[in-house]
């Protein structure tokens, strides 16, 4: 027969662990929303691996890359924050170009710094707006123009319950150099998801360019889920997911499905 003061010891302990979990599973839920924010306080890592083929003039190319994406947020003062994105592609691909062969490396890299308030509006919004530059970092011609640019870029989002929808864009105009093909690029990215209570995230997006010098749109649309857990002490979130290119230009854009695979290094105050 167990004693009555070790059975409050026992339920005490499972009581622990109970909250324990519950606690863990709301942070990790909370995480998980924070992630759905582009703009959120939150430092991360993404490493996001990608695929497609069918790229080019002869459609038999094919193109694997990971986007190296860290988001580092910082406090400006009670009421402002600055976001900094940055994403640095690494680039593998074979066949693009006909004759050329197999190049691999790294691409251009796009810097994004957003100027957020720390509050949202009253309307529930929470918007950032700032600079992007486009810097020439590509270590092949093939996998990116020597060219430098710069816009605007701008995300306004809102997030209700597990719910978080809104949009990103930004321009970039080439400049500093005549001898390379002008740049004159718009990027859309409008994003809906859904974050259930085990920090499970179901989200879809496009990626969606327009390029204003060949008049022409590239659009994936992205299917992805993920989520949040620990592996060891380290906070991550893993997922994947596929994109179906709905329309094509007639260059270096993909065409048919690809496949994306991602893994977040989460770095919570």
């Amino acid at each position: 027969m167990i004693h009555n003061t070790h059975k409050t010891y026992i339920m005490a302990f499972a009581l622990t662990l109970t909250l324990t979990s519950v606690t863990m599973a709301d942070q990790n839920e909370d995480l998980a929303k924070e992630l759905a924010n582009p703009i959120a306080s939150l430092i991360s890592l993404p490493l996001q691996y990608n695929y497609d083929s069918d790229i080019g003039p002869l459609e038999n190319g094919s193109r694997s890359f990971v986007n190296i994406q860290p988001v580092i947020p910082l406090s400006l003062n009670d009421d402002w924050n600055l976001i900094t994105r940055t994403i640095l592609p690494v680039i593998w691909q074979s066949d693009i170009i006909p004759g050329a062969g197999s190049q691999s490396g790294t691409g251009n890299i796009t810097q994004s710094l957003f100027f957020s308030p720390k509050a949202p509006t009253e309307e529930g919004w929470i918007w950032g707006a700032g600079p992007v530059f486009l810097i020439p970092t590509a270590s092949d011609d093939l996998l990116g123009g020597d060219q430098w640019g710069a816009g605007p870029t701008a995300v306004a989002l809102k997030q209700e319950g597990p719910w978080t929808y809104g949009g990103l864009a930004n321009h970039v105009w080439s400049f500093a150099d005549d001898k390379n093909a002008k740049i004159s690029s718009t990027f859309l990215q409008p994003f809906l998801t859904y974050v259930t209570p085990s920090a499970i995230t179901y989200a879809i997006n496009t990626e969606s360019t327009y390029n204003w010098e060949t008049e022409e749109w590239a659009v994936p649309i992205n299917l992805t889920t993920s989520k949040v857990m620990k592996l060891g002490n380290q906070l991550v979130s893993i997922g994947g997911g596929v994109r179906y290119w709905a329309v094509s230009d007639s260059s270096m854009t993909p065409e048919g499905w690809g496949v994306r695979v991602m893994f977040t290094f989460l770095f919570p105050k």
